[in-house]
């Protein structure tokens, strides 16, 4: 049943009027212009005019191979939803679209069809080593657009975590080489789009404009920079898509096309962030609903995706981004929150327009069967997800539980392998984004208590387990921070990214040794496993933990590699008979980080708290 207008919008949005024009008399067509050899071809245009009734008059389009097939006036009277066909005979150029009096211009481009799989929408897999970043805490490449004038949030602060500190996408491009140097194959940037909002802006997941990339972080045109730049280093971007909410001043929010296009409830109702709803054989309907419908945050309104204009709204914004920026792929943010049928349409849109593209969901949620719920799986059950892979958090806390717990039957290590255990669930785990932390968390290196020796074999873990390494930027070079009292203290300027810092970690002499040495295990390991099958797209085999020993193998027809992992406080012997069935015909084993060479007979002296990535040699 469609609930009423809510009361609690109307209570937070009492200062705006609604219905009316307001200050932005600029009519706006979204989305901004289309392109023709597009699969997807009948786009929905929604106008948001600059008037109280401006629906009310004709609307016409005289362009060959361009058809008008219907105009839906909104409840809103100040906009339309256009359905315009584009035929395959349609060419390049400005589709006018009369309303009334007044041309609207709404360009038709040409599809870059030969760089889809190729220079564009690549895809992110396990060959790839994903480095996330903070573009406003990363570096500061043009000062000129730290503050924005008519912007809402106008702090720039760097001695408080809680406001802008002027990072942006210029900066990111500057540092492309230390990318490479590092052993990084594709960034992963927190959102980019417009967050006009009042505060807090730095993080950038409450959308205000989804045709604007946020102007403080360089606009538009920048980001085509950054990802062409990238694109020329061998680097690839994801996007971090959030459908769920948006931002409390999004254009929609303050002046929405219709009262259905958010979720409504007679009084603030938030998530119940209870995940488990949404596969309880028994839950009730009403904790379905609250689960999905509820609002994240007062500041983050929840969109309504059963709405057929919101569904299209944002289906046709995800492909715009691919096409318009040239970006490679998707991380879609809170995704068990959202209407899991939607997300299964416009997954589907975005992987028949771009074949290789990956999409991977944020599934902060905890136990294997739940996880593996959001995405493509083995079970026989009602609703069948099409999403490739998820933010692995399950194995996230396996490696954490190997850092904490003393080594048990389902403690310590044991955590870890009876959960890649579970890997059956799903059609292909190897499509799992692994991770040691991120903007949320806390820091590895701080939750391990800075404890060196363990962060080490956290790392070396990371880059050799099955699934797709993300790192956290600065953790390359021992950056510290907790989520408690703040998520901000997890957020923290990247040191050397602006100038007159005091120290530059993106330069050896900067670092320090201990740095140096964190930085050279990541970048000997990730720059070996750019050409390494095995380690990539090569088999797994494991073998259950003895005495908090761990051993697996990642191998194909060409090359094996074994991994040894110690977690135990004291030195421990490793009898190599028992992995015969994976070293028989081999006769030396080569430590890939310090190059150091050993027989495979007898057994190896493992030290304490040690991971030895070995290549097997015959």
């Amino acid at each position: 049943m469609k609930l009423k207008y809510i009361a609690f919008v109307l209570g937070i949005l009492s200062s705006i009027n609604v219905f009316a024009g307001g200050d932005d008399a600029k009519i706006k067509l979204n989305p901004t212009n289309w392109w023709i050899g597009m699969r997807y071809n009948n786009v929905q245009v929604l106008v948001r005019g600059n008037t109280a009734n401006y629906n009310e008059q004709e609307v016409s389009i005289n362009y060959p191979g361009v058809k008008l097939s219907k105009v839906h006036r909104l409840e809103n009277a100040k906009y339309y939803a256009l359905d315009i066909i584009i035929d395959a005979t349609a060419k390049e150029g400005i589709v006018k679209i009369k309303i009334g009096k007044t041309s609207l211009d709404w360009p038709l481009k040409a599809k870059n069809s030969s760089g889809n799989g190729k220079t564009y929408a690549q895809g992110v897999t396990s060959k790839d080593l994903m480095y996330l970043l903070m573009p406003d805490r990363f570096s500061n490449g043009d000062p000129k657009n730290d503050k924005v004038p008519g912007m809402r949030d106008q702090s720039l602060n760097r001695d408080t975590v809680f406001n802008r500190h002027g990072g942006d996408l210029q900066g990111i491009i500057n540092h492309l080489d230390y990318f490479n140097q590092l052993g990084v194959t594709a960034l992963w940037l927190n959102p980019v789009l417009e967050n006009d909002m009042k505060d807090r802006t730095e993080h950038g997941y409450a959308f205000t404009d989804h045709y604007t990339i946020d102007p403080r972080l360089g606009g538009n045109i920048m980001y085509k920079k950054l990802v062409e730049a990238a694109h020329s280093k061998g680097i690839k971007i994801i996007q971090d898509a959030v459908y769920n909410h948006v931002g409390i001043e999004h254009w929609c929010v303050t002046d929405p096309p219709m009262k259905s296009w958010l979720h409504q409830w007679p009084t603030f109702t938030q998530t119940s962030y209870k995940d488990q709803v949404l596969m309880d054989p028994y839950a009730s309907e009403i904790d379905k609903k609250i689960m999905s419908d509820g609002w994240f945050v007062t500041a983050m309104p929840d969109l309504d995706q059963n709405n057929p204009y919101v569904a299209k709204f944002l289906i046709q914004h995800a492909l715009w981004c691919v096409e318009e920026f040239g970006i490679d792929g998707w991380r879609i943010d809170t995704y068990a929150y959202n209407d899991l049928e939607f997300m299964n349409k416009c997954n589907d849109a975005l992987m028949k327009e771009y074949p290789k593209i990956s999409i991977f969901g944020e599934t902060w949620v905890h136990g294997v069967p739940n996880q593996s719920y959001f995405a493509q799986n083995n079970y026989n059950i009602k609703y069948k997800s099409n999403l490739p892979g998820v933010t692995d958090f399950q194995l996230l806390w396996g490696i954490n539980d190997v850092m904490s717990k003393p080594f048990g039957w389902t403690d310590g290590v044991n955590k870890l392998y009876s959960t890649l255990a579970q890997d059956f669930v799903y059609k292909n785990p190897y499509n799992n984004v692994i991770f040691l932390d991120n903007h949320d968390i806390s820091r590895a290196y701080s939750a391990y208590n800075e404890d060196l020796a363990k962060y080490k074999v956290a790392l070396a873990w990371l880059l050799t387990c099955r699934g797709i390494p993300q790192l956290y930027y600065g953790g390359e070079v021992l950056m510290t921070g907790v989520t408690n009292p703040s998520d901000g203290y997890v957020r923290k300027d990247f040191p050397g990214g602006w100038v007159g810092d005091k120290v530059n970690k993106f330069a050896r002499e900067g670092r320090t040794s201990k740095e140096n040495e964190v930085w050279n295990l990541i970048s000997t390991l990730a720059n070996y496993r750019k050409d390494s099958k095995a380690l990539t797209t090569g088999k797994m085999m494991q073998f259950a933990p003895e005495n908090g020993m761990y051993v697996y193998f990642r191998y194909d027809g060409d090359e094996t590699i074994m991994c040894v992992m110690n977690t135990m406080d004291k030195a421990q012997d490793v009898k190599l008979s028992r992995f015969n069935e994976r070293i028989e015909g081999y006769n030396m084993a080569t430590n890939i980080v310090n190059k150091e060479t050993k027989g495979l007979k007898d057994t190896w002296l493992i030290p304490a708290w040690t991971m030895w990535v070995m290549k097997l040699d015959k």
